[in-house]
């Protein structure tokens, strides 16, 4: 069957009939123009939805009979938001159907009449509300004059400012109390009500707009069309939408006696999918992508620079600095917290129960993208909520290595190092952590492309035994001869294997640099040979590998001596990444 293709692009109302024109009578020049378009309304639904990091594409289908001639398909109630410079069409069926232009337009949100009881019982619930507010001012006052009442004095209270007889003043007490009883009294029944007539007009109002406010901005596509005959065809329209997203999810599972004593690494890669669109997705056909949909498409371009002194700027005032400080701590919360909604999510399995089997996508890899078409039909509503689906899993045999800072943390963490060899990446998401079977934390992947190699930590290894310890520390002064200051540093580091079998061990430590000409830092004769220099790009940063035999320790000593002018102070600052 024939299939047509187009891309979306504006048309202007056509005219249809225009004023009468040098004694061309109006019905004659109408009778001349070609036959009006007749409006076809389209019964679509979604049929399939793929899904990008920043974005969906959504695909609609409808059934539709065309007439001999023009005519217009129009989709209407489609999502405002689409973007409307996406709009692909495809007519497939019929013989001799043509495509014209694509058109789209926003129809503004419409109120819906509501009924006129639920206004009235609003109006008066806010009358009873404004009369209780004014009831309540008015026993305040009462209740403010009663205790002016008791404050005053016997001698003041009798007839004529006389003194009050003493054998009244029992009396007197009484009507203050039982003044001041009656009034709390009547506030606390005043305050119930008002508490019960606030919460009546909220779920009134919520009710109101329950009613009135079914109507939101949509869009009207419309696609011209003319056929030489009457055709049965099925029309697919295809936009991009925002609101819509996935999160990569792992399980990575370490297994570190594995088959044949091997270790080996199971990892589950899952897609936690959410979108807000406007539309529910509802038995569709679900494929998600690496690629970025709303990304930029080239490189930028890049402009001179220019070097010149620095000039400070004027110091800004207390408060700006303040905020401006609450601000990027705010921003620094946000991003920490980023992805960590879906952490954990199908991460804990009963360790006696048999697990489902879980289906898994269909890997289309190119060599810029990655596609998974989940199996089945899938199910996704528009509030937001995460659907988190099972797309692949891989296996691998991983070298083990034992990594520690000790400078920073005298904890031997274990690490399986490992190749992605999957035609896919890994983009950056949450990893739940699974070692022989117990869940041992979270770590998080970068973004791995297909080859790279992967480092990913499994927890504390408690039968390996670190300790840093300063060998000296000592400082000097200037002497006779030079005029400088001098401090020398010396540590050691004992690793242990307490295990029944061998380990590589990878320690890192750090001597600092300097870029000073005035500061001079000289390594100590005593040092241990380091075994790389200059970690991952990362200036002063030393790494010792080795593999430690079990119930051995060995040890590393790293020591330097730093000279710097007299009168002068030296202070480090770690450099970033």
């Amino acid at each position: 069957m024939p299939k047509l293709h187009i891309a979306a692009e504006r048309r202007s109302p056509s005219v249809r009939c225009i004023p009468i024109v040098a004694g061309i009578s109006m019905a004659a020049f109408c009778a001349a123009l070609p036959a009006l378009a007749a409006d076809i309304a389209a019964s679509s639904r979604i049929d399939a939805v793929t899904v990008y990091p920043d974005a969906a594409q959504v695909q609609r289908v409808s059934e539709v009979t065309l007439p001999a001639g023009a005519s217009a398909i129009v989709f209407k109630g489609l999502p405002a938001g689409l973007d409307p410079n996406s709009l692909r069409v495809e007519i497939t069926g019929g013989s001799g159907v043509a495509i014209g232009s694509v058109a789209s337009r926003v129809v503004p949100a419409m109120l819906l009449p509501v009924k006129s009881s639920l206004s009235d019982k609003l109006q008066d619930l806010y009358n009873e509300r404004n009369l209780l507010r004014e009831k309540s001012r008015a026993l305040q006052s009462k209740k403010r004059m009663i205790e002016s009442f008791a404050k005053a004095s016997p001698e003041k209270l009798g007839e004529r400012s006389a003194p009050m007889n003493v054998a009244d003043w029992d009396k007197a007490w009484n009507a203050v109390g039982e003044g001041l009883a009656k009034v709390a009294e009547e506030l606390q029944a005043v305050q119930l009500r008002s508490r019960e007539v606030a919460r009546e007009i909220r779920a009134l109002q919520q009710s109101i707009r329950g009613r009135g406010a079914g109507s939101v901005p949509t869009r009207t596509v419309s696609v011209d069309v003319e056929s030489g005959g009457e055709a049965s065809t099925v029309v697919k329209l295809t936009y991009r939408i925002r609101g819509a997203r996935w999160q990569p999810v792992y399980d990575a599972r370490l297994d570190t006696r594995g088959k044949d004593g091997e270790p080996a690494i199971e990892l589950i890669r899952r897609a936690s999918i959410s979108q807000s669109t406007g539309e529910d997705w509802t038995g569709v056909a679900l494929t998600v992508s690496t690629v970025r949909a709303n990304r930029g498409t080239q490189a930028p371009d890049l402009l001179a620079q220019r070097l010149e002194f620095y000039n400070p700027p004027a110091p800004a005032p207390a408060a700006r600095m303040q905020d401006q400080a609450r601000s990027e701590t705010a921003k620094r919360r946000y991003r920490s917290s980023e992805g960590a909604r879906v952490g954990g999510l199908l991460s804990l399995n009963s360790p006696t129960a048999k697990p489902a089997a879980e289906r898994e996508a269909a890997l289309d890899a190119g060599p810029y993208e990655a596609q998974f078409r989940i199996p089945g039909r899938v199910d996704v509503k528009a509030d937001n909520s995460a659907r988190v689906l099972r797309i692949a899993s891989s296996k691998f045999t991983p070298q083990m290595l034992v990594r520690a800072v000790p400078a920073m943390d005298a904890t031997a963490y274990l690490e399986a190092v490992f190749v992605n060899k999957d035609n896919g990446p890994l983009l950056p998401g949450v990893v739940n952590i699974h070692r022989d079977g117990s869940y041992a934390g979270r770590g998080r992947f970068k973004r791995v492309a297909p080859g790279d190699k992967i480092n990913l930590g499994f927890g504390a290894d408690d039968s390996v035994k670190i300790k840093r310890v300063p060998v000296s520390r000592k400082q000097s002064g200037p002497g006779w001869i030079g005029n400088n200051r001098s401090e020398v540093s010396d540590f050691t580091t004992r690793v242990e294997n307490l295990h029944t079998f061998a380990i590589k061990v990878r320690i890192l430590d750090r001597m600092p640099i300097s870029e000073d000409d005035k500061i001079v830092i000289k390594p100590l004769p005593s040092n241990t040979t380091a075994s790389q220099k200059d970690v991952e790009s990362r200036r002063g940063v030393l790494a010792w590998d080795f593999e430690l035999k079990p119930k051995v320790s060995k040890e590393i000593r790293l020591g330097w001596q730093v000279e710097w002018p007299n009168g002068k102070r030296i202070v480090p600052r770690t450099l970033p990444n």
